[in-house]
C-alpha cells in the first residue's frame, strides 16, 4: 500500500486588498502547509498582478 503525505494539506490564499479596490477578479494562490507545525491560518506577502503590488494573501477555505 503506498504511504499517505500525512500532515501536508492544499490551501487556497486570496488577497485581503482586492476585494476593497472594486476591480473585477481575484488574486489567488495555491500552496501546501504542515497542519501539524502551522495549525493556523496563514498570512503571506505575495505579488497581485492586478494591482501590480506585493498585498497580503490570506488563508481561505
Amino acid at each position: 500500500m503506498a504511504k499517505s503525505k500525512g500532515n501536508r494539506v492544499q490551501v487556497i490564499l486570496e488577497c485581503t486588498e482586492h476585494k476593497d479596490s472594486g476591480q473585477p477578479g481575484t488574486s489567488r494562490y495555491i500552496t501546501t502547509k504542515n497542519r501539524k507545525n502551522t495549525p493556523d491560518r496563514m498570512e503571506i506577502k505575495k505579488f497581485n498582478p492586478i494591482l501590480k503590488k506585493y498585498t497580503v494573501h490570506k488563508e481561505i477555505k
